[in-house]
Parts: C-alpha cells; sequence; structure tokens
C-alpha cells in the first residue's frame, strides 16, 4: 500500500491525528502538505515518465537504505541486455570447450553420452599406470601370442643351427629371393571355356606386358578385352606392391647415346622410336626391370546355370563354364639369368669332362651355299 493512502488513514482514524473541529477549512492546510502521486505507472511521455519515477524513488526510499548493485531486468536499456547476453553466450562457450578438453585428455566420453559412464578422476600430478594393462593375464595372453611354444623353440632352434652350418652365407635359392621380383595376379572367373582362353594365354606367355597389352587389345575374341584389363590391373599391382619396372624412373631420364653406371658399353640400348617387340628382333638387350609374362594359364571355374526353353514346355538347364587366367609377371633380369644358365648347361652337355677341341665351341654364324674360296 502506498504511503499516500496510509497517511489518510492515520489522519482519519489515530487519535494523534483526530481534531477538534470537523469543518473543511481546517483540513487544507493538512491536506496540501501530503503529496499525492499519480495512480498510473505508465505514461506515453518519455519525459513524464522520468520525473515520476524520480520523485516516486526519492519519496519512496529513504537516505538510510543503500541502492541496489545490480539492476534489475525493468531498468535496463537495450544495449546493456544485449551486453549481459553476450557476456553470457561468451561464458557458456567457455564452459563447454573447458568440458570437451578435459573429456579429450581423459580419453573417455562425456557423462551425457549414451555409451559412457562416469569420468575417472586422476590426477594431475604424477603418472599412473593404465588399469587395464594391470588386469592382464599373461598366461592367457600367452595361448594366443604363442600356443605351442614348445614347436616355437624347436623351430628357433632349427633355424639357427643352418645358419651355423652355412655359416651366414645364402643358398641359390635365397640369392634369387633377394634380388629378383614377381608378382602373380590371378583374375576373376570369364564367362568363357578353358578351350577358347587357352589360346589366349599361350599367346601372351613369355612376352612383356606392353606387347601383351597390345596383342589383347587388337584381338577379336571376345574374351580378350578382358584379359587385357586384367593384364593392366597385374601390371600396376607389379609396379605398386613389389615395386617391379623403376628402372628408368630410379635412373632419372637418360639419353640413348650415353651408356648409364653400372652397364656393360658393349650393350646396344634400343632407339626411343623402336617397339620392345623390334628391338629383341634386332637383337638389343632389354632393360633389366622390364617386366614380361613368364607364365601364364587358366582356372576352371564352377558351372552356372541357365534355362533354355523349348518347344511344347519343355526347359533344358544349360551349364554355361566359368574359366579364370593366371600370370606370373617376372623382370628381364630373371630371363637373362635362365637364359645364361640354359647355355652353360647345354655347353657342358656337349663337352663333358674329358673333352677337347682345337677351336673353340661357338654358333657358325656365317653360313653360305656355295664356298667361299
Amino acid at each position: 500500500m502506498k504511503p499516500q493512502n496510509t497517511a489518510l488513514r492515520q489522519l482519519f482514524r489515530a487519535r494523534s491525528y483526530r481534531l477538534q473541529t470537523n469543518s473543511s477549512h481546517d483540513l487544507c492546510p493538512l491536506m496540501s502538505g501530503l503529496y499525492l502521486g499519480s495512480q498510473r505507472t505508465f505514461h506515453s511521455s518519455t519525459s513524464r515518465r522520468a520525473s515520476t519515477t524520480t520523485t516516486e524513488h526519492a519519496v519512496s526510499t529513504p537516505k538510510s537504505q543503500k541502492p541496489a548493485k545490480a539492476p534489475s531486468s525493468t531498468t535496463m536499456t537495450t544495449k546493456q541486455r544485449l551486453e549481459v547476453a553476450r557476456k553470457r553466450a561468451a561464458q557458456r562457450l567457455k564452459d563447454e570447450q573447458a568440458e570437451q578438453e578435459r573429456n579429450f585428455k581423459l580419453g573417455g566420453l562425456s557423462s551425457s553420452s549414451l555409451f559412457g559412464e562416469d569420468l575417472v578422476q586422476r590426477k594431475e600430478s604424477g603418472v599412473q599406470e593404465d588399469e587395464s594393462l594391470l588386469q592382464r593375464n599373461p598366461e592367457n595372453m600367452a595361448q594366443v601370442l604363442n600356443p605351442r611354444p614348445t614347436a616355437r623353440s624347436r623351430w628357433q632352434r632349427k633355424m639357427v643351427i643352418r645358419d651355423l652350418r652355412r655359416r651366414g652365407r645364402p643358398n641359390k635359392e635365397m640369392r634369387i629371393a633377394r634380388s629378383e621380383r614377381n608378382h602373380l595376379s590371378r583374375s576373376h572367373f570369364f564367362k568363357t571355356s578353358m578351350k577358347k582362353l587357352a589360346p589366349l594365354a599361350r599367346q601372351i606367355a613369355g612376352k612383356s606386358i606392353d606387347e601383351a597389352i597390345l596383342q589383347m587389345r587388337f584381338s577379336k575374341k571376345k574374351v580378350a578385352q578382358e584379359v587385357r584389363q586384367h593384364l593392366i590391373q597385374a601390371r600396376d599391382e607389379a609396379v605398386v606392391m613389389k615395386g617391379m619396372g623403376l628402372g628408368a624412373a630410379q635412373g632419372g631420364s637418360e639419353d640413348a647415346t650415353t651408356t648409364p653406371a653400372g652397364q656393360d658399353p658393349s650393350e646396344t640400348r634400343p632407339l626411343p622410336h623402336q617397339t620392345p617387340a623390334k628391338a629383341l628382333k634386332k637383337g638389343h638387350t632389354p632393360e633389366q626391370t622390364d617386366i614380361y609374362v613368364a607364365q601364364a594359364w587358366t582356372n576352371r571355374g564352377p558351372y552356372g546355370k541357365e534355362p533354355e526353353f523349348r518347344a511344347r514346355g519343355r526347359v533344358y538347364m544349360l551349364r554355361p563354364p566359368q574359366t579364370g587366367i593366371s600370370v606370373l609377371l617376372k623382370e628381364e633380369k630373371t630371363r637373362t639369368r635362365e637364359n645364361a644358365e640354359k647355355e652353360a648347361k647345354a655347353l657342358r652337355k656337349r663337352m663333358g669332362k674329358s673333352m677337347w677341341v682345337h677351336l673353340p665351341d661357338r654358333k657358325i654364324t656365317a653360313q653360305r651355299q656355295h664356298a667361299l674360296w
């Protein structure tokens, strides 16, 4: 209740405010001393509202009371409200970032996650061991990592003895495996028979990979295009997985007239405009890292089922064959070694152990139909 109404009630009801006369002329001095404020709290005019608020604050608020520290929402201006909202949003964003960093350091999920549990409280100072490592049983792990300890120890002992017997010297198979590369690629099953695919396998066997792809490109066989795609895939796999065919790339750009380091000067390299097939026919030595198809064979696949509708409602079930092809890619270094071994074996077979020849055993290069003398 406002102080004006309280004063009026005390004026007419209390004894201290009672008057001896009831005339209106005697009440005028008392009424003039009272302040009757406006009962309406809202004004359309800003100036009237400001003056009224100031007066009401002066009358209703005593001097002994201290003003409030934070202004209420009704007395804040629009700029102040925007500033407070901006500070609250910044504080909320800062708290979320701190929560995310804390969860990231702990390595767990937040408590609000569906799959998360209560975060483990760890001390900031000191290094703590992982509880999961302490709970592991070495005996249970050995059942998976070392299921046959006796067999493993015997195998290790055998490998050590083998290495000591050879005195660390590798045998022929080990030297070939360390110095030469090869790649085996098996294709998916084609809808063709072995009778149709075998001639293509025999056609590409022994040719360089580029020549084999070229032969399949211009072949009239229907399945030749699928074989060509498989050869391209096998070549890419050999280059990426095994590092085959990278001799020119590793050595850099070399001129046709210069001899690279480590190569015999007597060997003539093919010219850039010559194809690999023509270079081989002319006797040029191919590069040691060139890829060629060492072997190619076919693989019989499962038979399919296709209906063949005949007259009078008859249906025959056909069994179309499926066949795949496998290619073994090697480098020219392997073919050079195999040819040298073949020639050496033939030479030993011809000469024997105690055979003497007065002329060197070499091939006849100049044969004529008639004598030249």
